[in-house]
């Protein structure tokens, strides 16, 4: 692997994983703070995640791109933004970085290394809110990046925090996310048999709003 490409790969690793230690740990600190109010612990969870999210784009950003997100790195492969053949290493970095985030996190709070996930995340509803969570997400980026490229983590960052809210799938818009999450069996987990519909609307999400912004673009 050449050198330039090995940093951006290892940003790419590092970025996903604090990403993955900051959805999973929040949500378990949250869950732990709130008393069972579940409200509560998903206003630390998202607030935290939002945040997390801007400070990891500044960060990365000016290394790889700062994708975290298979769905962002094929989107911007197919757009000439990156080589196709550098695509695959993107990929295996965040799905590792996912993986190893969510061992970090519970770590952190003294939890097993794994555990598969009982939280059900299954039917129309969540799919539906899931590829408008990473249509979204597509396109706040894709118009962010053609006239104001410098306010992408912030945009980024204010978009997933909201969309928290206002998605009954509580907006994981991410595969490498959703993958890593079926790890965990706390407030951020999905179960593993939910996991492929969910990427599913995801990739379809990003797809769409890559067409659309292309249009738009013209």
């Amino acid at each position: 692997m050449k050198p330039d490409l090995l940093r951006r790969v290892a940003a790419e690793f590092i970025g996903t994983l604090f990403l993955l230690a900051a959805v999973v740990g929040s949500g378990i600190m949250g869950d732990r703070l709130a008393a069972g109010n579940v409200a509560i612990a998903l206003l630390a969870n998202s607030i935290a995640t939002g945040t997390a999210l801007v400070a990891i784009i500044l960060t990365f950003g000016p290394i790889s791109g700062a994708h975290l997100n298979p769905a962002v790195t094929l989107a911007d492969a197919w757009q000439g933004g990156i080589a196709w053949r550098e695509a695959p290493a993107y990929l295996l970095a965040q799905l590792t970085g996912a993986v190893a985030g969510v061992a970090i996190a519970h770590l952190m709070f003294g939890l097993p290394l794994f555990a598969a996930s009982t939280h059900a995340r299954s039917g129309p509803a969540q799919l539906i809110s899931e590829f408008i969570a990473t249509f979204g997400l597509l396109a706040v980026i894709w118009g962010c990046a053609r006239q104001r490229p410098s306010a992408i983590p912030f945009a980024v960052g204010a978009y997933i925090t909201a969309a928290y809210w206002f998605t009954s799938s509580t907006s994981f818009a991410n595969p490498a996310v959703t993958l890593a999450r079926a790890l965990t069996n706390t407030l951020a987990g999905i179960r593993p048999v939910d996991v492929a519909p969910f990427i599913a609307a995801q990739l379809t999400g990003a797809l769409a709003a890559t067409l659309l912004l292309r249009w738009l673009a013209r």
